[in-house]
């Protein structure tokens, strides 16, 4: 007879924390939101008025000079989802970095600080 118990006893704390799945979702949040990020850069590129130089202005080439709102609002709906996916995965790292060698997680404050200051500067110049 067997003196193994019946369910799987193996110590979760001796587990790498790199193999569990919650680990490897909030690892998936983290790498979306910034690939999030990339994507409102490129959002931003083709959304802002085109810069008129001097010499443009002097042999009167015309130029758009507002905003493509079409990209704009993209822009607003995608940094929101960053901000939210960047606040969850934050939450769910404060929730498990119990241990001292865990890391402190700053590459989501810094994003989250990114996008949110990315939210507040859209919402008060492009109009």
């Amino acid at each position: 007879m067997s003196t193994k118990p019946l369910h799987h006893s193996e110590d979760r704390r001796k587990t790498p924390h790199g193999d569990t799945l919650f680990y490897k979702i909030m690892l998936g949040l983290n790498i979306a939101a910034w690939a999030g990020l990339v994507v409102v850069l490129i959002l931003f590129h083709y959304a802002r008025p085109e810069f008129i130089t001097g010499v443009q202005q002097y042999w009167g080439v015309e130029g758009d000079n507002t905003w493509t709102m079409s990209y704009v609002d993209a822009m607003v709906v995608l940094l929101r989802i960053c901000l939210v996916l960047s606040l969850i995965s934050t939450v769910m790292r404060a929730r498990r970095s119990r241990r001292k060698n865990d890391s402190f997680g700053i590459n989501l404050i810094i994003l989250t600080i990114i996008v949110a200051t990315s939210l507040i500067t859209l919402a008060t110049t492009v109009s």
